[in-house]
């Protein structure tokens, strides 16, 4: 029977010592643990990894947060769980659910919309949709994404929510809880205006404005990236005209764009490599903003909430990602596909062979700070219970944690060839192999303790 098997590992990849091998009872309480991390791999999330270190960045913003987009690790922090109105920046979660019903077919990009009265009147930010006009849905996207449009995000959010944004506020909140929001955050529509921007259109029910934090910001928008990397294609332009008609476009109010490095009136802002994600101001929100940026193969989020002023948001931002591609690295410590010198097969049953060598099914990446030579642990284990022949290359056969600095990540070990089953006539032969091998064995070690 095969056990668990810890090493730990220097930054460059030299094995330092190896863990003695625990007891029975440790083994068996670990392989039931392993067998509920089995069927995926674990993502790393901003609301459950190590605090980020605290160092004082002078931010002038009342929150803030910073994570890399594929780990989720934090980076820093500052007051991130702290509810406050978001503003614009709610049209994240509008975005994203968009994007999850033409994923799922519920709609299309090319899908034709008819605006209600209550998209055509909503006030504040784009006001592009005449009445009696009809639009696709990657055009009002588009003008979401770029423009902060509130009419194109009402007309959306009521074509997803089978024609009631008060349906659609529903599934906001409810992904909202799945991705494991502040208790305290809610949404009441999806612009980010307030019930008093709203009107007669304002939602029913008692409770305040829309309120989340900057950690749920920094989270909203790592699912958006991690799942709908499509969203970049909208949030990187510049400009745009709403219709081929207009006299003029709709001017992004991202002025940190990399796009906007030839404009004048921006390229003082420009930060390289960036190419989102949402602006948001109303008085009660100040100006906030949740910017994504690329470097060297590092894409970081950041998040500022409540600045004092429009340029202060960028300002403040190229503080926190200055500071993170400064400071911090990607260090891949298992590659996807390789293998573990600890456990380079794993037992199986009523195979032709009784191993099957496996690989990881993905790559384990930390967020190190550079110029240092971290340690990490890795322990891999089979899964509680042998799998059976015929083994199909991809099966889940076990399983690698990796951890680091409070941090751990969890991939799985996967078949690297086919196995066929075994002939009846082999197995009964191994069977009575292994029959008298046990027999041999107990005699063998009866006559040790004997002499």
């Amino acid at each position: 029977m095969q056990r668990k098997t810890n090493y730990t590992y220097k930054g460059d990849g030299r094995k330092v010592s190896r863990a003695r091998k625990g007891s029975w009872s440790r083994w068996v309480v670990w392989v039931c643990f392993v067998t509920v991390l089995a069927n995926a791999l674990i993502f790393v999330q901003p609301s459950n990894v190590q605090a980020a270190e605290a160092v004082d960045l002078k931010l002038e913003a009342k929150a803030a947060i910073l994570i890399e987009a594929s780990t989720g690790q934090v980076l820093y922090e500052m007051n991130a769980d702290e509810p406050m109105p978001p503003a614009s920046m709610s049209k994240m979660m509008t975005e994203y659910l968009v994007m999850e019903a033409v994923k799922s077919g519920k709609i299309k990009w090319d899908t034709i919309v008819s605006p209600s009265q209550y998209a055509v009147d909503v006030i504040g930010s784009g006001q592009l949709i005449g009445p009696g006009e009809k639009y696709s849905v990657e055009d009002l996207f588009g003008a979401m994404s770029i423009y902060s449009a509130n009419d194109a995000t009402v007309a959306l959010a009521e074509t997803v929510g089978d024609g009631s944004e008060e349906t659609f506020i529903k599934m906001m909140n409810d992904t909202a809880k799945k991705f494991g929001f502040n208790e305290k955050s809610f949404f009441i529509n999806s612009t980010g205006l307030s019930r008093a921007d709203l009107g007669k259109y304002a939602p029913s029910g008692t409770e305040p404005d829309t309120m989340i934090t900057a950690r749920d910001a920094a989270t909203l928008a790592y699912h958006i990236l991690n799942e709908h990397p499509e969203v970049l294609k909208f949030s990187s332009i510049p400009s745009k005209k709403f219709r081929p008609s207009d006299k003029t476009p709709m001017i992004n109010w991202n002025w940190m764009l990399e796009g906007n490095k030839d404009n004048p009136n921006f390229k003082s802002y420009v930060y390289q490599g960036l190419d989102g994600l949402k602006t948001g101001h109303t008085i009660e929100a100040g100006y906030c903003f949740t910017g994504t940026a690329v470097r060297n193969g590092m894409r970081l989020i950041s998040v500022v909430m409540n600045t004092a002023s429009e340029p202060k948001r960028f300002r403040e931002t190229q503080k926190l990602l200055d500071y993170g591609f400064n400071t911090f690295e990607m260090k891949s410590v298992v590659p996807a596909k390789s293998e573990i010198d600890s456990m380079k097969t794993i037992a199986v049953k009523k195979g032709v062979k009784t191993e099957v060598p496996v690989v990881t099914s993905d790559a384990v990446d930390f967020v190190v700070k550079k110029g240092e030579t971290p340690e990490f642990t890795v322990e891999a284990a089979p899964a509680a219970e042998p799998k059976s022949a015929p083994i199909q290359t991809g099966d889940v056969l076990g399983s690698v944690k990796v951890k680091y600095n409070g941090m751990e990540k969890t991939v799985n070990l996967v078949a690297s060839q086919d196995l066929e089953k075994g002939s009846w006539f082999r197995l009964m032969m191994r069977g009575i192999k292994n029959f008298f091998g046990s027999i041999f064995s107990g005699i063998a070690g009866g006559l040790k303790n004997l002499f």
